[in-house]
């Protein structure tokens, strides 16, 4: 067998430790397509917000989050287009609306647990031949012989320009004429607002408000286009007489009901809509047979002391029940001029005992939500704060007939993956915090080997002595292995002898195997002991292997990884080195070694207490001091010696 046929029996081992994952299709809540659409026309500015950031949905303010936003007619993610498309979060800016942008946009947002997602509906219509009015508008009504306001609905813009810090431009326009800010006569009021000192019949026709502003590097603009009615009917706000922001009791298990009663000052038929609202929701029940519902609205005018119509609604309760009670039931008057509202709070006559109870409940809850949250936030140092305090409740380590807490493996001298930083990592900073601080005994490849000791004997030997296996490695530890195997067995046909004594498992290979090996394929060593450190962390169980990452990996290099090795970070996770805040600074040259070797003795990274440290500490063997019963621990060494 040639050296070939040996790498193939490595990669196939490796392969069957290692668990395909497989792709995991994501299961987001869905809230559909926005109600509101969203119209423009081609060249002007469209914006699409999301109303996913709502505390109806998630509580934003203490989750984080992300939004994505996806074309829903070709199913790809939206991405900056400069002078066309900008995303900014929750809101997709198309800057120059074209008539192939119209369709469905859909937002998806994505929590540390869950994901949310719903479409925005954008509609691009041609504008008008000749016109500069808007092909869809907006109705609003103007009292004649009074000052009366239009109102530009395009306030939803400026409130998100004015979040970016953006300045913007509104100008009123009838037809194609801009109107001048005249006192007297018109009054831009509020950048949103246009006040008609004098309404006159004339004043029955279309004005265009106009929002120019510069964003992304382009100057863009957008408009809406109101239909203004001069009527001569007039209604003033209305005023809600009943109820009185008041507490009502009843009788569990009654029938009750409740006037609203609202008067509108004016002349002629109010466009008021009077509705009660039940927990922010409009009760729409209209029928007797509803145990909740609100009977046909009365109406009736009066000419004296005040001119104007009264309108009445009644809340009806059948039976009332417990879900009834502690809850404001609010009475709202719909009009163009406010939503006046006035709301009472159904009370039980008798004693409750519920809300009191429900509120002990509540308080254990949110402790039990605090301890939790607290503990998975701070887990690390409350397992080693209950290591120190209590360490009678550990088996003492002494007496499981292992010899070191941890077998450290890395990439040897002339091995890929091998730099003087990793040496210098393995061989000088973990034994001088985990042994001369922390009091752990560790066996390094290197350090502690015996010479002329058979690689495979050596490694298989002290990793059955060892309670942990600390693997380090960096972007290169696996990543041209790949490479390295396909050269050695097109350049080193003279090895061949070599594969001829190890099995699938290596436990079989000689000296002289490894010592020819080790010329044509350097990393055998490396190979060997992560091989066997996955077969006994995935297959056996009985090691357990953490993972030292010594400097950050990309995606594409993870990719290139054996499966094993993927499968136990995504599984566990790895220590990561490069995430320390003193190290973040890239590896020193040659000439800065020194240097760096002594300023790192007072670097915080070196201290114990640091976060990489912690982490170690809690991945590594429990000092315990519970005695095992010598029955086991004589079987223990009996076992190891055979």
């Amino acid at each position: 067998m040639g050296l070939s046929s040996t790498l193939g029996s490595l990669l196939f081992f490796l392969g069957l430790c290692g668990i395909s994952t497989g792709f995991v299709q994501e299961n987001c809540t869905d809230y559909k397509v926005q109600f509101e659409r969203v119209f423009s026309v081609p060249g002007d500015t469209a914006m699409l917000n999301s109303t996913l950031v709502s505390p109806d949905v998630f509580n934003f303010t203490d989750i984080s989050y992300n939004i994505t936003w996806y074309n829903n007619k070709t199913g790809q993610e939206i991405f900056n287009q400069t002078g066309l498309i900008l995303v900014r979060g929750e809101t997709l800016w198309f800057l120059n609306v074209t008539l192939e942008d119209q369709g469905e946009y859909v937002s998806l947002l994505r929590t540390p647990s869950k994901c949310y997602t719903q479409a925005t509906k954008l509609v691009v219509d041609l504008p008008v031949a000749g016109k500069c009015e808007r092909p869809r508008k907006i109705e609003q009504k103007l009292t004649k012989g009074v000052s009366d306001t239009l109102h530009c609905p395009l306030s939803d813009y400026i409130s998100k320009l004015k979040s970016y810090n953006i300045t913007s431009t509104l100008r009123w326009y009838t037809g194609c004429d801009l109107i001048e800010d005249e006192p007297g006569r018109y009054t831009y009021r509020d950048l949103t607002k246009l006040t008609i000192s004098k309404v006159e019949s004339q004043n029955n026709c279309a004005y265009t408000c106009t929002l120019t502003f510069t964003l992304g590097g382009i100057t863009g603009s957008v408009s809406e286009t109101i239909d203004a009615i001069v009527n001569e009917e007039y209604s003033l706000v209305p005023q809600v007489h009943k109820p009185a922001n008041e507490i009502v009791k009843a009788q569990m298990g009654s029938n009750f009901s409740k006037e609203c009663l609202v008067f509108v000052p004016g002349i002629g038929t109010p466009m008021v809509d009077v509705f009660w609202l039940v927990k922010d929701g409009l009760l729409y029940n209209t029928s007797p047979s509803d145990r909740i519902y609100t009977p046909k609205l009365r109406m009736w005018s009066q000419d004296v002391p005040k001119r104007g119509v009264w309108i009445q609604q009644l809340l009806v309760f059948s039976e009332l029940r417990e879900e009834d009670f502690y809850i404001n039931y609010t009475c709202r008057a719909y009009s163009a001029r406010g939503f006046p509202e006035g709301y009472f709070t159904l009370l039980p006559t008798d004693p409750n005992i519920a809300l009191p109870i429900g509120l002990v409940l509540g308080g254990v809850m949110v402790l039990f939500v605090i301890a939790v949250f607290i503990y998975y936030t701070f887990k690390i140092d409350i397992v080693l704060l209950f290591r120190r305090l209590f360490p009678v409740l550990y088996t003492n380590k002494d007496m499981d007939g292992k010899l070191y807490d941890a077998y450290v493996a890395y990439p040897q001298p002339c091995e890929f993956g091998f730099s003087n930083e990793v040496e210098m990592f393995a061989l000088h900073t973990l034994p001088q915090v985990l042994e001369k601080a922390c009091g752990y005994k560790l066996f390094i490849a290197g350090r502690d080997s015996m010479p002329g000791q058979a690689i495979v004997d050596s490694v298989e030997e002290n990793i059955q002595a060892s309670r942990r296996l600390l693997l380090l490695y960096t972007a290169s530890t696996f990543t041209k292995k790949r490479h390295a195997s396909s050269t050695s067995s097109t350049n080193n046909n003279n090895i061949s002898k070599s594969s001829d004594n190890c099995d699938i498992n290596g436990s079989k290979m000689s000296d002289s195997s490894f010592d020819d090996s080790d010329k044509a394929f350097p990393d055998t060593r490396q190979q060997f002991e992560c091989m066997a450190a996955m077969h006994r962390a995935l297959l056996e169980g009985s090691l357990k292997v953490i993972l030292v990452e010594l400097e950050e990996i990309t995606p594409a290099q993870l990719a290139l990884f054996p499966e094993s090795v993927r499968h136990l970070r995504k599984k566990q996770g790895a220590v990561c080195w490069w995430k320390n805040q003193t190290q973040r600074q890239r590896w020193r040259k040659k000439e800065d070694e020194e240097k760096a070797r002594k300023d790192s003795q007072l670097s915080p990274s070196l201290s114990p207490s640091s976060k990489f440290w912690k982490e170690m500490r809690y991945y590594m063997p429990v000092r315990g001091k519970r005695e095992v019963y010598p029955e086991k621990t004589a079987l223990l060494n009996i076992k190891l010696e055979s």
